[in-house]
């Protein structure tokens, strides 16, 4: 049987191949596509020699539903009846209850909320374990997830928060990224001379909060002289509320997964 097939073969689910490929988890023979597009088919086909796409649904030891909200019951009654022994899903906003209920039989389920940083293999999710899910599913989700980043394990009820913070955060990112490369320009940078700047160091602020393990106060205390440049930078970033502005972002986010779920 085929150690694992990904129903939806865009972005995200082209990472996760990519990822168990690259990690040693599975070789392309063992894993499979299913893409209702043609032209992805080939595209797939040609990139991962090896790899069984179709169009046709199938079963494996796992599957992986990386299909939109709006096509994952369809999805599921497509897996009725076929050879299923786990599934995990990272359709957003798509409850436990929904998805076992779609699927039926008793299928393990677990859940997932990723975010877009596992394009890169530096993704962030989280996973909740459904009513028949034990141990060992939960422990495969997070081998699956794991090719392309960091895994915690939350209760469903927390997905939402997981949502508002990493699932939407690379937004919020990439809104600061704009925000810096347009105040170099302002300041009289080339705009070319800015990006490669700010992008810098964001990249290189995030590896000294991971490779260090200190605290995010503790590091911006070490930047930060008595008087200096870095304390008036900051001084104008509070005096416009950007701390609460964030919280807010990841609150408001949060409700809206919520209300979609």
């Amino acid at each position: 049987m085929t150690r694992l097939v990904m129903v939806g073969g865009g972005r995200m689910g082209e990472a996760l191949l990519g990822g168990l490929i690259g990690s040693g988890w599975a070789t392309a023979s063992e894993l499979a596509v299913v893409e209702p597009v043609p032209a992805r088919r080939d595209e797939l086909a040609a990139r991962y020699p090896g790899l069984t796409v179709t169009d046709e649904p199938r079963g494996g030891d796992g599957v992986v539903l990386a299909v939109k909200p709006h096509q994952i019951e369809e999805a599921c009654h497509a897996l009725a009846g076929l050879d299923v022994g786990r599934v995990l899903s990272i359709a957003a906003g798509v409850t436990l209850d929904r998805l076992e209920f779609a699927l039926g039989s008793g299928v393990p389920v677990v859940r997932a909320m990723p975010n877009t940083p596992a394009l890169v293999g530096a993704g962030a999710a989280a996973i909740a374990g459904g009513t028949h899910a034990v141990a060992a599913d939960l422990d495969w989700a997070e081998a699956v997830l794991g090719a392309v980043g960091i895994v915690v394990r939350v209760s469903e009820a927390q997905l939402d928060a997981v949502t508002g913070l990493s699932g939407s955060g690379p937004a919020y990112v990439f809104l600061v990224a704009e925000a810096l490369i347009e105040a170099g320009v302002l300041v009289g940078l080339a705009r070319d001379v800015s990006t490669d700047l700010a992008v810098q160091t964001l990249l290189g602020s995030a590896r000294l909060l991971a490779e260090t393990g200190d605290d995010p106060a503790q590091l911006r205390a070490a930047v930060t002289s008595p008087g200096g440049t870095t304390a008036a930078g900051l001084r104008a970033l509070e005096d416009r509320a950007t701390r609460a502005a964030f919280i807010a972002a990841v609150v408001a986010a949060r409700d809206r997964s919520a209300e979609l779920a």
